[in-house]
């Protein structure tokens, strides 16, 4: 897993400063940044929202069908169902100046596709964080996959299957998670090289309520699900 952390971050080098300049773009023109993604992708999805030394003006884009915790196997015939994505997008309200990143290890189901398909819609940038080497040989159940529609892709490199252990034969260590955690916090940090974030700060320190309560104030008027208890 390190071994293939580094090979992740060195082939994604130049994206990575790409991906950078893209969102400091959308953050210091006081856009959100919407996070998306379907299955497993959604704990990309909770990684980005609402966590300490994460970006305070980030949109989650959810639906409870598309989550195992509201039901497996119907959440998996739901992310390749489609008409599903364009609504949640809809429901955000998204303004140019806004940018949306999707997570998809496959980057072929219908769910993850449309959504890319309708920022494209509304004028928006997409970052994609997909595998190649599974996007290569996965069914393109939307006729396109995640990489031909968006504008950048973070390559996890994890092989078809995301399994990674014994490396003889792989059968367990699934590597999709790990890795798109591990390029959102290199993006975090060249990020924050270069400019003054709006950053989450922990409730457990001292001084955190109240930083956040002033993030608060700007951006929930825009992401409402930082106040309400149940999204749309």
């Amino acid at each position: 897993m390190r071994a293939h952390l580094d090979r992740v971050e060195r082939h994604n080098a130049k994206a990575l400063n790409r991906a950078c300049g893209l969102v400091l773009d959308t953050v210091t023109g006081d856009g959100l940044l919407y996070l998306g993604g379907s299955g497993h992708s959604l704990g990309m999805v909770l990684e980005g929202f609402f966590r300490a030394g994460g970006l305070a003006c980030v949109y989650p884009l959810y639906r409870p069908e598309i989550s195992p915790l509201h039901g497996a196997w119907p959440a998996t015939q739901a992310e390749r169902r489609s008409g599903m994505a364009a609504p949640v997008l809809e429901a955000a309200a998204p303004r140019r100046g806004d940018l949306v990143m999707i997570f998809s290890n496959s980057g072929s189901n219908p769910y993850p596709v449309e959504l890319a398909m309708a920022a494209k819609s509304y004028g928006l940038p997409v970052i994609a964080v997909a595998s190649g080497p599974s996007m290569e040989v996965a069914p393109a159940r939307a006729g396109v996959k995640l990489g031909e529609i968006a504008d950048l892709v973070l390559d996890t490199l994890t092989p078809p299957g995301d399994v990674s252990h014994p490396p003889d034969a792989p059968r367990t260590a699934a590597l999709s998670s790990l890795c798109s955690v591990y390029l959102w916090n290199l993006l975090l940090a060249r990020m924050a090289e270069r400019a003054e974030l709006p950053l989450w700060v922990s409730a457990n320190v001292p001084g955190g309520d109240e930083r956040n309560a002033e993030l608060l104030a700007r951006y929930s008027e825009r992401v409402p699900v930082l106040r309400t208890s149940v999204m749309g």
